[in-house]
């Protein structure tokens, strides 16, 4: 199944009929995503996979964000790197620029960044690095089973 059916499924699974786009340029970076789509680069919710010790910990960042690696290792009480092309694909189902919240081989422990709170309307991937969701911050948490945190500066 394609990744984008992936997410897809994973979205209607849980009630949800997602405002899918497709957009002509690439999705891969916040700042990419926030140019296609018209809005502030801190309405992208950049999915990060990190290892927490050998556990993958999926980051949802405000695109405006860098995610502090040492806050977010305290948070989670394990040093934390990030994952390798190799490790993002086998844990998530994605390559690295379409990581979606959802719709991976298995349930990621999940941070959901509090910034993305002050945005009505914030954008995920969905899958592609050319296809994004619209959800809330609200709907993100509940989406993931993700816990609030400040995960950047």
């Amino acid at each position: 199944m394609r990744g984008t059916d992936r997410v897809l499924a994973a979205l209607h699974a849980k009630g949800v009929q997602p405002d899918v786009r497709r957009l002509e340029d690439s999705t891969r970076t916040a700042k990419d995503a926030a140019a296609a789509l018209g809005c502030e680069v801190g309405a992208i919710a950049s999915s990060l996979l990190f290892l927490a010790g050998d556990e993958p910990l999926l980051v949802m960042t405000s695109g405006a964000h860098r995610v502090d690696e040492q806050r977010v290792g305290g948070l989670v009480g394990a040093p934390l790197r990030r994952a390798t092309p190799d490790e993002v694909r086998r844990h998530t189902g994605f390559a690295i620029g379409g990581v979606a919240p959802v719709g991976h081989p298995a349930p990621l422990r999940t941070l959901v960044d509090e910034a993305l709170a002050g945005h009505e309307v914030v954008w995920a991937a969905a899958g592609h690095p050319h296809a994004v969701f619209a959800t809330s911050y609200a709907d993100l948490l509940t989406l993931t089973d993700g816990t609030a945190a400040v995960v950047g500066d």
